[in-house]
Formats: structure tokens, sequence, C-alpha cells
């Protein structure tokens, strides 16, 4: 969470008029109080690790001027929705190919249906073949050849339509 997101966050707050708000997400914990002298404070944000030290910050937030802003996001996201998401069903190392002589298994633009193999990943000494669960067409291939990927994590990028 970046610092003009948390900035947004206190103005949705103060606006509200909610005293007191909690957020935790995976790295972050914040704690958000608004008192009556219209100050609103950042009590905490804390890395969630086991070993990180906890950081405070006070953070007092003038009252809010009206500014139009423009949506800079929202625009990519919504267009990223139609999509489905086929993420890593586990640990492990992401091959494109079968073996280092071979194609690639998808390139953007292939044609897919349910079961096709999409790609290997390697984890601890054995192959797993990923197969689509989805029919559509490729658009995006999100993980570099021979990279470390983790459980759940986006793996391509499938157009349904």
């Amino acid at each position: 969470m970046d610092l003009k997101e948390i900035q947004n966050l206190i103005k949705f707050v103060a606006k509200s008029g909610a005293s007191e708000v909690k957020l935790e997400m995976d790295d972050v914990k914040i704690t958000i109080r608004t008192g009556s002298d219209s100050e609103t404070t950042i009590v905490q944000q804390v890395p969630v690790q086991a070993s990180a030290p906890v950081v405070q910050q006070h953070v007092p937030v003038p009252v809010p001027v009206a500014t139009p802003e423009a949506p800079v996001a929202p625009a990519t996201s919504s267009d990223d929705s139609k999509y489905i998401t086929i993420k890593s069903p586990i640990i492990g190392t992401f091959y494109r190919k079968p073996s280092p002589d071979k194609p690639v298994f998808v390139e953007v633009g292939t044609n897919i249906k349910e079961g096709d193999v999409l790609c290997v990943i390697e984890a601890m000494k054995l192959f797993n073949e990923i197969e689509s669960e989805v029919t559509g067409k490729i658009v995006k291939v999100l993980v570099d050849d021979a990279s470390p990927v983790e459980f759940d994590q986006p793996l391509f990028l499938v157009d349904p339509s």
C-alpha cells in the first residue's frame, strides 16, 4: 500500500464520520482514528512479519480541500477484469517449454481449451504439467521462463470470449 492510497483512505474516513477504522492487509496494518479536533492520525503502519519490529507513525492530516482527481489505475484494472487469471497451484520454478530444445506450450494469442498444458512447474525435481481449466485465448504471460513462482501467483491472463 503506497502513501497515496493511505492518504485517500484517510480522506475517506474523515468524510465518513467514523471515529476509528482498522485495516489489515498482507504487508500492512493500519489504524486510523479521527478526533474531535479534526485531526486524523495513522497510529500504526506495521509490516506483518514475525521478525519485524513495530514501527509507529503519527501523521497529522489537514482538513482536505476538494480537488478534482482523475482516476489513474481503474481504467487498466477494469480492462483486466474481463480476463480470467490462471494461477500457480504450487510453489516451484515456472517453465514455458517441456524441455530446452522444444517450443513453448503457449504464446500470447494462442487459443486454448480445457485440459491443454500451459506450462510446467518444477518442484523438488518433479515437473508438474499445469493444465488449463478454462477455454479461451492467452492474452498475457505474467511470468518469465525459468522464474520462481509462489502458490496462487498469477501466471496467465485468458480472454474467455
